[in-house]
């Protein structure tokens, strides 16, 4: 994208968390102010002033990620000189796919594998300063803390006991690195890890757990402040147990990550979990992809075995979920086409809400314009299509609704590293 720096005023903006029609003032490329379209002001426009009327359409901030397990068939736990070259070209893709930032998400692998790549993710996130590309923003470990009963498709010859020794172990050096750990809280009684993570900045989501309500409550008394993709990997909700879902759910310190893909958890399920956490409150979409992120259905390789991708969902051999191949904002548009969300919520489940979840803010004034996403719902068939804002661009700024696309195609090669 070309620099912007013709002064614009979008106006006739629906924006989450604000009522009503708005206008949005940009100067250099930057959004400086949002008023309501009712609002009075004096002004002298400025000279080349461009005026930008979106017709009600809705504007957000991109979304930001907080599972993701690889793309384009770079499996983050693999990362090595041989294929970091890929890692500039995933957050490419990704920012295609209208995500600001995300969590490279480490699935329970060996200790060498782990500081491997924390090493890798911890020089890109030094160096690179592109624009126009999803940042990262620390690094996620789901695992290798988890409960064997409730590992999933994590491997179980790599699963470790949760001490502060080894946790020291497996992070090493790279405490700056890492923004989130997926742990489970029943594996330390005594609640010291949680404290300990927590003393270094690191974000503690509970999941792959058999937690009870107390020793959910317990850990979230501890410091704890995040679920790990609800409903899967821990005990379902239950009248007499809530167990860990139940009391996230009732806790206003907590959010909960989930995926909404129709296959890992239910659309009932989902509008349950959604109306009890009041829709926008304690939530947030995660895509969970895999590395086929980008690539067609079929079979690929993780780790030593193979995963097979139906529908954009990933299974092992014997049935067990282990992800999808789904951006991020395919959520988004599953919510408000299975009727569960209004599209601000929708929304705001995968731009807002993680950004909360892990502290940013989310302030479009001060934000370019080219982090903008457009939003443009057919009410007739419930379908939310979305770009990124381009005024250089009219296809996204002239009304023309049927040309907003989800995403761009994907590739149909074989999954091989074609991209170097």
């Amino acid at each position: 994208m070309n620099t912007i720096t013709t002064p614009i005023d979008i106006i006739n903006a629906r924006v989450p968390g604000y009522k009503d029609l708005q206008m949005l003032l940009i100067s250099d490329g930057i959004v400086q102010r949002i008023l309501s379209m009712g609002t009075i002001f004096k002004r002298v426009p400025p000279d080349n002033l461009q005026v930008i009327d979106v017709k009600g359409d809705w504007l957000s901030l991109g979304g930001v990620d907080l599972q993701i397990n690889g793309g384009l068939c770079l499996a983050f736990p693999d990362l090595s000189s041989d294929n970091a070259y890929l890692l500039p070209k995933i957050s490419e893709f990704l920012w295609n796919n209208g995500v600001d930032g995300y969590l490279p998400t480490l699935v329970t692998t060996s200790v060498e594998n782990i500081q491997r790549a924390l090493a890798f993710f911890a020089d890109y996130i030094k160096l690179n300063n592109t624009v126009h590309t999803a940042k990262i923003l620390g690094v996620h470990l789901e695992g290798p803390f988890l409960n064997y009963q409730k590992r999933g498709a994590h491997p179980a010859e790599y699963l470790l006991p949760l001490t502060i020794d080894e946790v020291k172990r497996v992070i090493g050096d790279y405490t700056h690195t890492v923004k989130v750990i997926t742990l489970a809280p029943e594996l330390d009684p005594t609640g010291e890890v949680i404290e300990y993570l927590r003393s270094k900045n690191i974000i503690v989501s509970l999941g792959h757990s058999q937690a009870t309500a107390a020793q959910a409550c317990f850990a979230f008394e501890n410091g704890a402040t995040m679920v790990t993709h609800a409903f899967n990997a821990m005990p379902p909700l239950h009248h007499r147990e809530p167990g860990l879902l139940g009391t996230a759910i009732t806790n206003p310190n907590v959010m909960c990550g989930f995926i909404a893909d129709g296959q890992h958890v239910s659309p009932i399920m989902l509008d349950i979990l959604l109306r009890a956490s009041n829709y926008d409150k304690g939530l947030f979409l995660v895509s969970d992809a895999l590395a086929p992120l980008g690539f067609p259905d079929g079979t690929y390789p993780w780790d030593s075995r193979e995963i097979e991708v139906k529908n954009g969902t990933a299974f092992l051999p014997d049935g067990t979920l282990s992800g999808t191949t789904l951006p991020l904002l395919v959520g988004v548009q599953n919510l408000v086409k299975w009727g569960i969300c209004d599209v601000e919520k929708a929304i705001k489940l995968a731009t807002s809400a993680p950004r909360q979840a892990i502290g940013l803010k989310n302030i479009i004034p001060g934000a370019a314009i080219s982090n903008l996403l457009r939003w443009h719902i057919d009410e007739v068939n419930s379908e939310l299509n979305w770009q990124r804002f381009n005024p250089l661009n009219p296809r996204t700024c002239g009304g023309l609704k049927n040309t907003l696309s989800c995403s761009p195609p994907s590739t149909r090669r074989a999954c091989t590293h074609m991209f170097k």
